[in-house]
């Protein structure tokens, strides 16, 4: 169980909040250190929406996680309004820097790319159904990959998580949540199926897919949509060029497999309905396996009226706050 701390040990152990590592919507990430050594990422929360027994009721479910593929939750605080969470510190940092930026002085082979996308995949399905309740992550994106010393993935950052019995396949949402490139199509348009543990899956066919190309899945400013839409571009690739794709990255057969698995994949992951999309035990079995025993998914749709048996409808968004109605945090950080 997770170690409650008071906030007079969070303040020593972060040297009275010294090293900022990064910020975001839901508070600030400091770099800490704990009397018996280790050092610690502790981020605190911002304005506490829920009264202090049921933080300390969450914290004790995420606190029971145990999974090589999941950020370790060490401790909390929660002290008056002070609310706190105390992570294993990773010191490579989020996978994003490592799939969209080229500056970076270690470069990841093709081969570690694939072992860091099975990594997050098992970690994601023991997240729906290895514990003792389903949590929900609602913001998979490379930001929320943390990479440890040897490059192990964990699933982190739980502040959009909503936790639910294992026999509970429907979720009700207050509000759409996540951060967009990344969120489900249900979180935006009615009738095309009920949220539940698949907006995870779609979310990381998002990032699968982005780390299968070593680009973003969106270009606002490309001229035609199957660019603007890269998974499009993809499917046609592998639909029409005899499995074959054709880039600079991609030179060698052996990473040619790998990256096909991948694309594959992606593309079950992110279809339109969520009854077409795997689960996750499901794509960790794909991802495993053999390409050849993958078959090709239906042609992704962007749009609902794309697909003649659904109803297009926008899923209205309460903007009475003056938010643009998206619970979205982006924090670029070296730690949790």
């Amino acid at each position: 169980m997770p170690i409650r701390y008071s906030y007079k040990e969070i303040k020593k152990m972060t040297s009275g909040f010294r090293e900022k590592l990064g910020e975001g919507g839901f508070g600030s990430v400091y770099k800490g250190q704990l009397i018996s050594g280790p050092f610690v990422a502790i981020k605190m929360l911002g304005k506490a929406k829920e009264n202090g027994q049921e933080f300390i009721s969450e914290v004790a479910t995420i606190g029971r996680i145990h999974h090589a593929n999941v950020v370790r939750l060490i401790g909390f605080c929660v002290e008056g309004s002070k609310r706190a969470l105390v992570y294993e510190f990773m010191p490579n940092g989020s996978l994003d820097k490592f799939i969209f930026s080229k500056v970076d002085s270690v470069s990841l082979t093709y081969q570690k790319l694939f072992e860091i996308s099975l990594g997050v995949a098992r970690g994601i399905a023991y997240l729906h159904e290895g514990c003792d309740m389903q949590i929900l992550h609602f913001d998979i994106k490379p930001h929320n990959i943390l990479l440890d010393e040897n490059f192990i993935p964990k699933v982190s950052d739980f502040g959009l998580a909503k936790l639910y019995p294992l026999d509970n396949n429907i979720v009700t949402l207050t509000a759409v949540r996540g951060t967009i490139g990344y969120m489900a199509p249900e979180l935006f348009y009615q009738n095309i199926g009920a949220v539940s543990y698949k907006a995870d899956v779609y979310s990381f066919g998002m990032l699968l897919m982005e780390m299968a190309s070593q680009r973003r899945n969106l270009n606002p400013n490309a001229e035609h949509s199957s660019q603007f839409y890269f998974p499009f571009w993809i499917y046609d690739q592998l639909a029409r060029k005899n499995d074959e794709i054709k880039m600079e990255t991609l030179m060698h057969e052996e990473t040619s497999e790998l990256a096909k698995k991948m694309f594959t994949t992606a593309l079950w992951c992110i279809q339109l309905k969520p009854s077409d999309r795997p689960s996750m035990n499901k794509v960790v079995k794909m991802l495993e396996g053999d390409v050849t025993s993958i078959e090709m998914p239906p042609r992704p749709s962007y749009y609902p009226n794309e697909d003649s048996e659904i109803n297009s409808g926008v899923t209205t968004l309460n903007k009475s706050s003056g938010s643009s109605g998206f619970d979205e945090e982006e924090i670029t950080t070296n730690c949790m």
